[in-house]
C-alpha cells in the first residue's frame, strides 16, 4: 500500500542542523511535486518549502530562506529538507505531502492530497 513517511527529526540546539527525509513506498515520487509543512501547538500549519517533479520549481517560506534547502533523490524515492541555523521558532511537527501537479510548485497546502504523519523537530537550548 502507498505510504509517505517522514524521518530525521529530533532535538537540536539553536544554530544546529537537521536533515529531514520524506520517503515514499508503494508508489514513485518522480512526477509529484513535494511540499514540506510544519505546525506548532496552537498555531496553524504553514508551508515551509516545495519542489516540483522536475526540480525546476522550488520555493521557500520567507522565514526559512537562506537557511533551509530542499532537494530530491528519485533513485531513493526520497525528498530531503536540509535545515541549518535552526531557531527555536522552527520547532514543530514537520510533514511532507504530495501535489499531483508536477509543474510549478507552491507551499499552499490546498494543492496537496496525500500526507505523511510527521516528524517532530524541537530547537531548544
Amino acid at each position: 500500500q502507498a505510504q509517505l513517511v517522514e524521518s530525521g527529526g529530533g532535538l537540536v540546539q539553536p544554530g544546529g542542523s537537521l536533515r529531514l527525509s520524506c520517503t515514499a513506498s508503494g508508489f514513485t515520487l518522480d512526477y509529484y511535486a513535494i511540499g514540506w509543512f510544519r505546525q506548532a501547538p496552537g498555531k496553524e500549519r504553514e508551508g515551509v518549502s516545495c519542489i516540483s517533479g522536475n526540480e525546476r520549481s522550488i520555493d521557500y517560506a520567507d522565514s526559512v530562506k537562506g537557511r533551509f534547502t530542499i532537494s530530491r533523490d528519485n533513485a531513493k524515492n526520497t525528498v530531503y529538507l536540509q535545515m541549518n541555523s535552526l531557531k527555536p521558532e522552527d520547532t514543530g511537527l514537520y510533514y511532507c505531502a504530495t501535489d499531483p501537479r508536477s509543474g510549478t510548485c507552491t507551499t499552499w497546502e490546498g494543492r496537496y492530497d496525500h500526507w505523511g504523519r510527521g516528524t517532530q523537530v524541537t530547537v531548544s537550548s
